[in-house]
């Protein structure tokens, strides 16, 4: 490591909003939390829902009207092939010789 370059770490106190204070090792001496093992929901079990506008209540409202929706299929028609009429031959042009005998006769 080089010298001279890394912050010191010194003890420091925590406090955290609800009065909850705990030692630690920091390059602060002194922090201030708002949350803390002592009161967060996770680690003490008691769930805190904060909702100032009411957006759950608004959101299991919304999902409880809608109903599943029903997918209706629709039969495939097949395509309708039309019929196929053969077109007349066009007439071949005579060929030289076809043209001399039929002059001769």
């Amino acid at each position: 490591m080089k010298p001279k370059i890394h912050p010191k770490y010194t003890k420091s106190t925590v406090r955290c909003a609800c009065g909850a204070s705990f030692e630690t090792i920091s390059t602060k001496s002194e922090l201030l939390v708002e949350i803390c093992s002592a009161c967060h929901p996770f680690y003490t079990g008691k769930k805190k829902l904060i909702d100032t506008t009411g957006r759950v209540e608004r959101f299991q409202k919304l999902l409880a009207k809608k109903k599943p929706k029903v997918i209706k299929v629709k039969k495939v028609k097949e395509p309708k092939t039309e019929k196929v009429v053969e077109a007349k031959k066009p007439e071949v042009a005579k060929t030289a010789k076809e043209a001399v005998a039929e002059a001769k006769k």
